[in-house]
């Protein structure tokens, strides 16, 4: 049980589980480490799982028709990452999601997650709500890219995750920020000179 704990602790956040439905809960979850560079999920290719990041790091990304990737999401500790469209649909992913450190996720399949809402109707509540939210994020950072320079975009990267700003390499990070590594590297030393 101890090893399912860091999603028990997330999940209290939203809903109350009975130890019945707590069992119930874990029973359907499995544990995977991944290494470093290690894809678990990639295009064409359904994406079988929801991954909660019990620690690593990962990051989910599309490459273009020009072999230019772009990151759309980082994933550390107590977060979530797949190709959210395969998933729910159930359809060949777009996605690549990607270990960027040796990782250990909690994963379930979209079958256990259909019987778990079934069988555990909170979960229906926990899903909606983390929903909404992951929605809320997701608009805030289009907005960002549409409205912040690029300056404004990394700095609010730096104040709302600092943990990741060594862990994610700068390659990465200028692609999930949607600018080049040169300029990153002229934003950053222009930091570096103001301090």
């Amino acid at each position: 049980m101890d090893e399912f704990t860091p999603i028990l602790k997330y999940v209290s956040r939203y809903i109350n589980l009975t130890q019945g439905e707590e069992d119930f809960f874990t029973s359907l979850l499995k544990i995977k480490k991944v290494r470093k560079n290690q894809f678990i999920v990639q295009p064409d290719f359904i994406c079988e799982h929801r991954s909660f990041v019990v620690n690593g790091l990962l990051r989910s990304y599309m490459v273009s028709n020009t072999g230019k990737e772009h990151t759309v999401t980082l994933a550390a500790e107590n977060n979530w990452i797949s190709d959210l469209s395969s998933y729910i649909f159930q359809e060949p992913a777009t996605l690549f999601v990607e270990a960027l450190e040796n990782s250990t996720l909690i994963q379930w399949s979209y079958a256990n997650e259909q019987l778990l809402i079934k069988t555990v109707p909170a979960f229906e509540h926990f899903f909606r709500v983390t929903s909404q939210n992951a929605s809320a994020m997701f608009q805030k950072r289009i907005l960002q890219g549409l409205s912040m320079s690029a300056e404004q975009r990394y700095n609010e990267f730096v104040n709302n995750q600092p943990s990741l700003i060594h862990r994610v390499p700068q390659y990465i990070l200028a692609s999930y920020l949607g600018i080049t590594t040169e300029f990153l590297s002229k934003i950053r030393n222009k930091k570096i000179k103001k301090s």
